[in-house]
Formats: structure tokens, sequence, C-alpha cells
């Protein structure tokens, strides 16, 4: 299965927090935008300053997602992908979500191929859903 990740895709499966994705294991090729590093990099030193973390802890997280990355592919945010995320989209999102979902949106234009939009943000995911994204991670979206 080829897969869009957002973070919160990233972070909940390192964190081992409940209703991890449950396609994580038949992801063959796992792919975002630089985003997503900057987003988890900036949660654990969010979480170690704020003393949630202790620094073995950040150590073990730190590895985890160095393995994770190892595994994902990773788009660049050029000037056309912020052009891109400037522009309306057919539901309300914030800034970094429509970072992701331009990101996406050029891939699959540039590529034409199918793949699936994994988020546990229901706004994000509703906004790849109206885009006509296969969704995964939000099982409460009808």
């Amino acid at each position: 299965m080829i897969c869009y990740l957002d973070s919160s895709v990233v972070l909940r499966y390192l964190f081992q927090e409940p209703n991890p994705l449950k396609e994580w294991k038949k992801l063959q090729i796992g792919f975002s935008s630089q985003l997503l590093r900057l987003e988890c990099l900036r949660t654990i030193d969010r979480l170690r300053l704020a003393r949630r973390l202790s620094s073995q802890e950040v150590s073990v997280r730190l590895e985890g997602l160095n393995v994770i990355f190892s595994h994902l592919d990773f788009l660049p945010l050029t000037p056309h992908v912020l052009t891109r995320a400037e522009q309306s989209h057919p539901v309300p999102v914030g800034s970094l979500d429509s970072i992701h979902l331009a990101t996406a949106l050029l891939w699959r234009e540039k590529h034409g191929e199918v793949f699936k939009f994994a988020t546990h943000d229901e706004e994000l995911g509703l906004a790849a859903r109206a885009y006509g994204f296969e969704t995964l991670g939000i099982d409460s979206i009808a």
C-alpha cells in the first residue's frame, strides 16, 4: 500500500498511544512533506523542554523516529507547494494541514498514482476526502 502520512500518524505510533493506524504494517511505500520531520522533532523537543520526557526517553523516541524516517520518502517544501497551500480549500484547514494537502495534491497531479492519505486529524481527513483521497486513521468520519 502507498500512503501519504501526516505527523499525527507517526507520533501516535512512535509514542505507542491508543488506536494507532491499523494499516501501519501494510505500508509498502510511505511518503510525506518535509514538514512531517519538523513537526515530529519539534514535538519531542517541546516535551523535553516541558520535562515530560527524560533524556533517556528523548533518546529512545529520536532513535525510533530515525527508524521510521529511514522508511519514508520526504517531499521538499518548495515555493510551488507553499503557493498551492495558500489557496482556498473546500473545508477549513490550518496552515500546516494546508501544506500537507498541497504536497499530496501536487504529488498526485505530477505522478497520477493512487495512494491513501493517513491522518488521525479529523479536519485534515475531511479535507483530504473532499479532494478525493481515500483516508486512513479517521474511523469516525463517515
